[in-house]
């Protein structure tokens, strides 16, 4: 038997302005540890928080095989309390997606419920493109997008955030944005990218998502209530206080300076989209 010999992987430069985490076995059992021994408890309470460090971030470790979801749930059975009971549900859901691609492979690429292939969608043009930059007027979708493009990660609240605005505000079709996503996420992964994607667009496991239309302003005041995550990422904003840091074309003059107005205006969008879903279904 001939002895395994190494293949070195092609030195692909890391595009610039990007910092990636530390991989490997080693990493990921240690950024695990930690995050059981200082975040655990207050897991429920902070994961939908972009603005703390309520999250495991173990999703690019997963993602690459680096620990297996088995080792983390045997860990987790030694951590009674809603932290870990919220925790073993996130992965549960990793692997039900998991599932669903493995029975429908389809939907990797196409709409698990085919209905709404036939919705109104727009064309991907400057919208798209200032959604993909974090230019959008919209300061916690652009402050997600400018994160996915600075650390190859995005916090998982704002993921649905962002994609909610692509589809029910711009009213592009989802999967243009799942496209961009999987080509800058570290931990992208086919089964939860596509399937969250589908999620957010109305057409994936869940029985009427559609009609969940995620008011930007209200989720940036809700989750990220002093606008830390924002001024993490959106350096146009950081002199900008909480009470407006979420709707900055309310200040005096508009927008600080650098900082593009609002693309679209959300309640109309909104109707928009609720217009297109009756259209569908008529």
């Amino acid at each position: 038997m001939r002895p395994l010999t190494n293949h070195p992987l092609d030195d692909t430069p890391i595009p610039a302005g990007l910092h990636l985490p530390a991989a490997g076995e080693s990493a990921a059992h240690q950024r695990w540890h930690d995050f059981l021994e200082r975040q655990l408890g207050d897991y429920a309470s902070t994961r939908d928080r972009p603005d703390l460090e309520g999250t495991s971030r173990m999703s690019t470790h997963l993602k690459w095989g680096e620990i297996h979801p088995r080792t983390m749930l045997a860990d987790l059975a030694l951590h009674p309390g809603a932290g870990a009971a919220t925790y073993t549900t996130e992965l549960a859901w990793r692997e039900f997606y998991a599932d669903v691609l493995w029975r429908r492979p389809g939907s990797a690429r196409e709409y698990l419920n085919p209905e709404f292939a036939r919705m109104e969608y727009d064309r991907p043009g400057i919208r798209f493109t200032a959604w993909c930059d974090g230019l959008t007027g919209y300061p916690i979708v652009d402050a997600g997008m400018r994160q996915l493009r600075s650390e190859g990660w995005m916090h998982n609240r704002v993921r649905m955030i962002v994609a909610s605005f692509l589809v029910k505000d711009l009213h592009i079709e989802w999967r243009h944005g799942a496209r961009h996503l999987m080509r800058w996420l570290v931990d992208g992964d086919l089964a939860s990218n596509q399937h969250g994607w589908q999620w957010a667009a109305g057409c994936g496991t869940d029985a009427s998502p559609y009609l969940r239309i995620f008011n930007p302003t209200v989720q940036g005041k809700r989750f990220d209530p002093h606008g830390d995550y924002v001024r993490r990422y959106v350096p146009e904003l950081r002199q900008v206080d909480a009470n407006s840091i979420h709707e900055p074309w309310t200040l005096p003059g508009g927008p600080p300076n650098g900082y593009p107005p609002a693309i679209v205006d959300h309640g109309h969008e909104r109707r928009q989209s609720l217009r297109r879903l009756k259209m569908l279904r008529t």
